[in-house]
């Protein structure tokens, strides 16, 4: 189809760029947002339990045989697994990317049921959980009491009952770990008395089974000629502790009965006395929220924050649900600031193509060319499944300067002939199209090839950036289709031959664009003498290439290199880690140091403090962890309220506390690589030895 069937049916291109824009709309008002793409491999965990045992065993009796089950699993890179003293184990296994998730959850479950014959019984009782999950966490609440009117073991049991059923069951979440115990009846057996009655601890186990269970128990007369048929049943599972205190264990030589109270104590407890946790100083119980594979994070958060609102409403007096982290926030402040960028660039390009064109009808031209190539983009991001992210908005930005160009090489050809003499636009149009349109095709493609090979660029670089590229790519592409409708029809309609005023008073609008007309042209005489001097001294020109070239190498290897740099998301991470064999009360002494010293902080909101749990160095009870919440980026406008600057001061503040090794860390940039923006390092012992020899 030649270019002059636009020209000769303005509506026919008004209507192509209608057509364009109305489906970039319906593909803006579908597309997610997120921070950054899915770049972060696919991950699936499994976990177990082994109650009282301790990590050796734990890694023996379940991890060992679990991984040599796992091992080889399809698109499989690496796992790595975890055991702690608290009997509990860990198993991650990371896929390549591209996997799909829930295939590979199910593959590992599939390898998991050729195992369950070589673990423990009480292992496979207790059950094996298998999540598709990412490394890292996208939001974490706190439940705390301001007013202590409930302790830790009732927030935890209340967290656990209410409130994480509710936040499991929205879509993409992949694992809601509450940092805390649930209820749990303890039966603490007296040795001295066990001994007396000749009893061990099984004796107590097989009572509990035999005794506490839930059985059926049938109907009595279904096959009689009663009136009536009746379902029995009994009382089943106990509830009460003094329903507890009278089992009966067994009959003495004497005629007496010996019941459970006689040789233990029995409580309402925690299941585990392995953490301790507070908020601002107050009981209080965490629970940190990670994501699926695949799921679209600023969709979780939001449906998360909903939930959260409605069961704000129904706690009790004295409890409040409150955030500690969200990657939302920083998302949403960023998504702002580059729409508002976006914004500025737009009306700085129609500004500046207007004091060149120095028309408002020929301005108007790649205007619109700008606003039919951004919206017709969006419609290309939701066909092939990309998101509004950091990377596709930036690529937004720095193309705008590019898709008006197009439109700018029409209306500066057309204006070319009116000055060669044209008086009709439309002949001028005619004309000046025949002589670019192959130039347009042509550096449009080179445009796009430019960008287009990053797509086949592999590893998390390549994933990263396809969609930077293909925007940029599509943008442009569309840009050359509007060149090519679009601005030749508005040019033979709108655009008119300039006009020079004779006598009178000139506008303003006019002297201005007289005195940028005669600058500009001082300008240009000038770059043309320097032009002229590199002719007569080519070696100079030579000499400058190679001191650009050198230049170029020296700083490409001297210049800091990182995937993204690291911003301030208002979250920050405190590990603790005091001496190996350290209890849990003494560990608890060190972090209430550090929560003394650090909780005055005047660029802190809110913080909560976990003992027992390390956020890097995991669970145990010689480890502790902070996550503070900072106050909202527009209350830190100063540099000593910048991220880095609060954890140089936390790091200040706690410099002297010998007893515990205190790690700070701002919260990762990109989802799914870790706790941290940093690196992690294994160390393999392929001899077969012990974890002390590994050590030295």
């Amino acid at each position: 189809m030649k270019i002059k069937v636009f020209i000769d049916r303005p509506i026919l291109a008004g209507v192509i760029s209608v057509v364009i824009l109305i489906i970039g709309l319906i593909g803006l008002s579908q597309l997610p947002i997120e921070q950054f793409p899915e770049i972060a491999p696919p991950t699936v965990s499994v976990s177990a339990s082994y109650t009282g045992a301790n990590a050796e065993t734990v890694q023996k009796s379940v991890v060992v045989p679990l991984e040599e089950a796992l091992n080889g699993v399809e698109n499989m890179m690496y796992m790595v697994s975890s055991s702690t003293n608290t009997g509990s184990a860990r198993i991650t296994i990371y896929f390549r990317q591209g996997t799909d998730p829930d295939m590979a959850m199910v593959n590992v479950q599939n390898r998991i049921a050729s195992a369950q014959g070589l673990l423990p019984a009480e292992v496979t009782r207790s059950g094996i959980t298998v999540r598709k999950r990412q490394t890292s966490n996208i939001k974490a609440l706190a439940l705390y009491s301001p007013d202590n009117s409930f302790d830790e073991s009732f927030l935890n049991n209340y967290l656990k009952i209410n409130i994480e059923p509710r936040l499991s069951r929205i879509a993409g979440v992949g694992e809601v770990n509450v940092m805390g115990a649930d209820y749990s009846l303890r039966i603490w057996l007296d040795p001295g008395k066990m001994a007396k009655y000749g009893l061990v601890p099984t004796d107590i186990t097989t009572v509990l089974d035999e005794q506490n269970l839930e059985a059926p128990t049938g109907t009595l007369g279904s096959e009689s000629e009663n009136t009536f048929q009746y379902v029995l049943k009994y009382r089943g599972r106990y509830e009460d502790e003094k329903d507890y205190e009278n089992l009966v264990i067994k009959s003495l030589a004497s005629g007496e009965v010996l019941r459970l109270k006689d040789v233990a104590r029995i409580e309402l407890g925690s299941r585990t006395y392995t953490y301790i946790g507070e908020v601002n100083g107050h009981p209080g119980s965490n629970c940190m929220i990670a994501q699926t594979s695949g799921s679209n994070a600023n969709e979780i958060i939001e449906e998360v924050d909903k939930v959260v609102a409605e069961i704000s409403k129904s706690l009790p007096k004295g409890m409040e649900l409150v955030d500690l982290m969200s990657s939302k926030d920083f998302l949403d402040a960023s998504i702002k600031n580059v729409i508002k960028t976006l914004v500025e660039a737009i009306l700085l390009v129609i500004f500046v193509v207007y004091v060149f064109l120095q028309s408002m009808r020929s301005t108007l031209i790649p205007s619109i060319s700008i606003i039919v190539s951004l919206i017709g983009t969006f419609a290309f991001l939701y066909a092939a499944g990309f998101s509004l992210n950091m990377l596709t908005l930036f690529a937004l930005v720095l193309v705008i300067g590019t898709v008006v160009d197009d439109a700018i090489v029409v209306v500066e050809a057309v204006q070319a002939k009116f000055d060669e003499g044209y008086k009709s636009s439309y002949l001028a149009t005619v004309d000046a199209m025949g002589g670019i349109t192959s130039a347009l095709i042509t550096t449009t493609f080179v445009f796009m090839a430019v960008f287009i090979p990053v797509c086949f660029i592999g590893g998390t670089t390549g994933t990263f950036y396809t969609q930077f590229g293909l925007t940029m790519a599509v943008a442009v592409a569309i840009s050359m289709v509007n060149a090519l409708t679009l601005s030749p029809a508005l040019c033979a309609l709108i655009m008119t031959p300039h006009v020079i005023g004779k006598g009178g008073k000139m506008s303003f609008s006019s002297r201005f664009h007289m005195a940028f007309d005669t600058a500009f042209h001082r300008i240009v005489m000038k770059y043309k003498t320097g032009v002229f001097f590199m002719f007569k001294h080519k070696w100079l020109a030579g000499v400058l290439l190679v001191i650009a070239g050198a230049g170029l190498f020296i700083l490409m290897k001297t210049t800091k290199t990182g995937l993204v740099p690291q911003e301030d998301m208002g979250t920050i991470f405190v590990d603790v880690r005091t001496s190996p064999g350290t209890n849990l009360e003494q560990t608890k002494v060190v972090m209430d140091e550090i929560d003394r010293r650090i909780k005055d902080i005047p660029q802190v909101r809110i913080f909560s403090k976990v003992t027992g749990n390390g956020m890097i160095s995991g669970q145990g009870a010689s480890n502790g962890m902070f996550i503070i919440r900072l106050k909202p980026w527009d209350e830190r406008t100063g540099d000593e309220d910048e991220i880095n600057a609060v954890i140089n001061e936390i790091y200040k503040r706690t410099d002297d506390i010998s007893s515990a090794q205190i790690m700070a860390f701002a919260q990762p940039m990109i989802p799914g690589y870790g706790v941290s923006s940093g690196f992690e390092i294994y160390v393999q012992d392929q001899k077969g030895g012990t974890i002390e020899d590994l050590l030295k």
